[in-house]
């Protein structure tokens, strides 16, 4: 018998559920995670004893989904959710039952649960209740629906997303049955909501397999909440600078930067556009002028579509109409580059630039790393002596260019963006005196002192 250490709580709500004559399990995720060696997030129970019963054991009890038979029993600050063994009703949304059936048996509810790796149940004494293979799938890195792929697939159509994001999570591959069933029914995932849809995309994109994205693709989910990546998959680069199709591009370079999901949306859609610019020169050569702007707007439309936080999209956007951007390596340009992009930006911007260049072709790979490799050494040395990049760490402010004698207005504003680009040149140039001078001396300041 394989023994699963429980948190006390859980171990405490059991007893608890078994001394009033109940069955009772830790169930789903929480026993797949212990059996992989993982520390769950979270740990949910199932058991015979109906929602009442189940509020009548407890001091603290929140009805959180007691139509469904889930009721959250809180322990201090922690809560655990307790839910009745149930048959699931039709699912007339595609997404949750019409209705559902108490029932007394563990069986019964583990049948209607989605994979066959979360459909394993565990108490104390008794060890793991494994009626689908779980154990044995798990081991041989498989995720597999429940009984009947397209059933499963029918009652909830997010699960087809999820099949493929947990095959990234654990670096499974989908069993074939399953993957059929995802192929024939994708098409019903635009009856979930985007922000599901949303919520599942960023789960695949922040695993450890990030390139298993193209699973949504072979499956033709990605029809349904990105149309705009079957024509990348489709599209040769044939540029001495590429090697692989749009797609295949856009895969490696999502795979190259760290689980940040501004950065890995940002790979996965900066070169969205690209099909859209396709030209050939006489030689035989494809470009794609004008694709960061085409890609850009793309990215806007879509992250809008799928409900993203406004921050998140803003940031997204500018570094994908960005990202093929030139920098230069002078201190100047570096320090122009960081203040027009944004000091908070910047440093992923340069995250981007190099996984973009480790998607490549090796055609002048050495030089393009080392540019980059030298934009970095110069801004780490611009941070380091706090030079002046921005407006805000100008010595002088339009404060002190009106007691000087200027007029509120836009002309304050073209001064101290004069000084500005005078700093960012040579940065011990930010001191008030050498500044105030500057500004006096400026065309902008003569025009608005002589109005």
């Amino acid at each position: 018998m394989r023994e699963i250490r429980l948190p006390d709580n859980v171990n405490r709500i059991l007893a608890q559920l078994h001394a009033a004559g109940h069955e009772a399990y830790a169930v789903g995720g929480c026993v797949r995670d212990s059996l992989l060696g993982r520390e769950p997030n979270d740990w949910d129970i199932t058991t015979s004893a109906l929602p009442q019963e189940v509020k009548s054991l407890f001091p603290r009890t929140v009805d959180t989904g007691i139509r469904h038979g889930t009721v959250t029993v809180m322990i201090g600050t922690e809560g655990y959710e307790v839910t009745t063994y149930r048959i699931d009703g039709s699912y007339s949304d595609g997404r949750h039952p019409d209705s559902v059936t108490f029932t007394g048996s563990l069986a019964d509810d583990l049948c209607r649960r989605d994979f066959t790796i979360n459909a394993m149940a565990y108490a104390p004494g008794e060890g793991v209740v494994d009626l689908f293979g779980g154990q044995e799938d798990l081991e041989s890195g498989v995720v597999r629906a429940v009984g009947d792929s397209l059933q499963r697939f029918s009652e909830d159509a997010l699960r087809m997303m999820r099949a493929i994001r947990f095959a990234a999570q654990l670096g499974y591959r989908v069993e074939e049955e399953t993957f059929h069933a995802i192929r024939k029914l994708a098409g019903t995932l635009d009856r979930v909501s985007p922000e599901r849809i949303r919520t599942e995309l960023d789960k695949l994109l922040l695993s450890p397999h990030p390139g298993m994205f193209r699973l949504l693709w072979e499956t033709g989910l990605t029809e349904v909440f990105l149309p705009e990546w079957g024509p990348c998959m489709e599209t040769a680069q044939n540029n001495p600078h590429h090697l692989y199709t749009v797609g295949d591009h856009i895969l490696r370079s999502v795979e190259a930067v760290p689980a940040d999901r501004v950065l890995r949306l940002t790979m996965l859609f900066h070169d969205i556009g690209k099909p859209a610019c396709l030209t050939t020169d006489e030689n035989g050569v494809d470009h794609f002028y004008g694709h960061q702007e085409v890609s850009a707007e793309m990215t806007d439309r879509r992250l809008r579509a799928l409900r993203y936080d406004n921050r998140t999209r803003e940031a997204v956007v500018r570094l994908v109409s960005l990202h093929d951007r030139w920098i230069g390596d002078t201190p100047s340009a570096v320090r122009r580059a960081a203040a027009s992009v944004g000091t908070d930006l910047f440093p992923l911007l340069l995250q981007v630039k190099e996984a973009d260049v480790y998607a490549q072709s090796d055609y002048r790979r050495e030089e393009k790393e080392a540019c980059l490799g030298k934009v970095r050494e110069i801004y780490g040395q611009i941070l380091a002596q706090g030079d002046c990049m921005t407006l805000r760490d100008l010595a002088v402010n339009g404060r002190d260019l009106m007691e000087m004698g200027m007029q509120a207005g836009p002309g304050i504003g073209r001064v101290l963006q004069e000084l500005l680009w005078d700093v960012q040149e040579e940065p011990l140039h930010n001191e008030r005196e050498y500044l105030l001078k500057k500004a006096v001396s400026s065309h902008f300041f003569n025009e608005d002192a002589g109005r």
